[in-house]
């Protein structure tokens, strides 16, 4: 008989259920087992611990279309920041002081903004596909 550790079978069993609800591999990719630390986790999987499953597939666009997932993303134009590309980045304060560094604190922050939007990240990436921003 085969023998997997519970962590390791929770990390593929929860990996599988991401990348089925959400319809990206990607994001499984970084997923770590649950006692990890936000500071060791990718933002990805820290997404897929705070966005619902049914809504991480367009967060995900969102934020890769935004951002490419990169917490320090900074639109040279605008000034834009972060993941999910707040203008101005201090409105992420709202969220935890710690919001130029944490992506928690923008994932919250972002997911937040697309529910009082939007109505829900779902909602936001309709209309991203229509305007190419939300």
């Amino acid at each position: 008989m085969f023998y997997m550790p519970a962590f390791k079978l929770r990390m593929r069993t929860s990996a599988a259920l991401l990348a089925g609800a959400a319809g990206v591999t990607a994001l499984g990719a970084g997923l770590m087992p649950s006692t990890a630390s936000a500071a060791t986790q990718s933002p990805q999987a820290i997404a897929a611990q705070v966005v619902p499953a049914n809504q991480l597939a367009s967060f995900n666009q969102i934020i890769s279309h935004e951002s490419s997932w990169n917490v320090h993303a900074t639109n040279p134009s605008s000034g834009a920041y972060g993941l999910g590309q707040a203008l101005p980045g201090s409105k992420m304060a709202s969220a935890g002081a710690d919001w130029k560094t944490n992506p928690k604190t923008q994932i919250k922050w972002a997911y937040d903004y697309m529910n009082s939007r939007y109505g829900s990240p779902n909602a936001a990436w309709s209309f991203w596909q229509t305007h190419h921003w939300y």
